[in-house]
C-alpha cells in the first residue's frame, strides 16, 4: 500500500519538476509520511527525481536540439557542485537549510516574475553578444554554489536556475525547462554516486516513487508544451510562491 501511495506521489512530483520545478516540496513530505527519517528522505529523494528528470529532458528533446551548445557548459558546475553538496550531506543534516529555503525560493520567483522587464532594460544599454557571453559566464559561476545546495538539499533548485536562465538570450520557456531538467539529472546522478555507500537510501520505497516520477516527468514535459510561454510562467510563479509559503510555515 505504501509503495502504491509513493508511486502516485511520484507521478505528481515528476510532472511538477518537468513543468516548473519544486516537485520534491511534495515528494519530501510524502517520504516522511512513509516512515523515512528526514535524512533518509533527503538522500532517497535523489533516487526519486533522477528518472523523472531524464524522461522529461527526453520529452523536451526537440528543444534541446535547438539549444546553443555553449549552454551545455553549465552542466559542468552542476556536476561539480552536486558532488560537493552530497559530500557535505554525508557529515551533516538538512536542518540548517530549513530557515533559508523559503527566502531563496521566493527570491528566485521574484527574479523570474520580473525577468522580462529587467532583461529588456539591461539589453538597451549593453551590446548583445558581449553581454550574453558575460552573463553566461557569471551564471556558470553562480551555478556552482547553487548546485552545491541542490546536492545537499534540493527543493528550489529548479526555480533558481530558471531565474538565472531568464537573464540569458534564451526566450523559450521550454528550452529553459529542458536545460533545467538536464542539470537536475546531472546533480541527482552525482549525489547518488557520492552517497551510494552511506546506506541511507531506502531502495524499495525510493524505487517505487522513482517509477512514478519517471512516468510523471514524461507526461509533464508533453503537457507543458501545450501551453503558451506566458501560461507556463504563471504556473512557475504560483508554484514558487506556494512552495515558499509552505516551507515557511512547515516548522510550526
Amino acid at each position: 500500500m505504501t509503495e502504491i501511495f509513493l508511486f502516485g506521489a511520484g507521478i505528481i512530483v515528476g510532472m511538477m519538476n518537468a513543468i516548473a520545478g519544486g516537485g520534491m516540496l511534495l515528494g519530501f513530505p510524502a517520504l516522511l509520511a512513509a516512515g523515512l527519517s528526514p535524512l533518509e528522505a533527503n538522500v532517497t529523494g535523489n533516487l526519486v527525481i533522477l528518472p523523472g528528470q531524464l524522461t522529461s529532458a527526453f520529452g523536451y528533446r526537440s528543444y534541446l536540439r535547438k539549444l546553443p551548445r555553449r549552454y551545455l557548459l553549465l552542466i559542468i558546475p552542476c556536476l561539480i557542485g552536486g558532488a560537493v553538496g552530497a559530500l557535505i550531506l554525508r557529515h551533516t543534516s538538512s536542518d540548517r537549510f530549513t530557515h533559508l529555503v523559503p527566502g531563496l525560493i521566493l527570491f528566485a520567483v521574484l527574479l523570474f516574475a520580473f525577468q522580462p522587464l529587467l532583461h529588456f532594460h539591461l539589453h538597451r544599454h549593453i551590446a548583445k553578444r558581449s553581454r550574453n557571453l558575460q552573463t553566461l559566464a557569471w551564471i556558470g559561476v553562480a551555478m556552482l554554489p547553487l548546485a552545491t545546495y541542490a546536492g545537499y538539499f534540493g527543493p528550489g533548485f529548479g526555480f533558481i536556475m530558471l531565474a538565472f536562465l531568464g537573464f540569458t538570450r534564451l526566450r523559450d520557456i521550454h528550452q529553459m525547462n529542458a536545460l533545467k531538467n538536464l542539470a537536475g539529472a546531472t546533480i541527482a546522478g552525482a549525489s547518488i554516486a557520492c552517497l551510494l555507500t552511506t546506506h541511507l537510501f531506502n531502495w524499495p520505497l525510493g524505487l517505487a516513487m522513482a517509477a512514478g516520477n519517471g512516468l510523471g516527468g514524461h507526461i509533464g514535459s508533453h503537457v507543458s508544451q501545450r501551453f503558451s510561454t506566458h501560461a507556463v510562467r504563471i504556473v512557475v510563479i504560483v508554484i514558487g510562491i506556494s512552495a515558499a509559503a509552505y516551507l515557511a510555515v512547515r516548522p510550526y
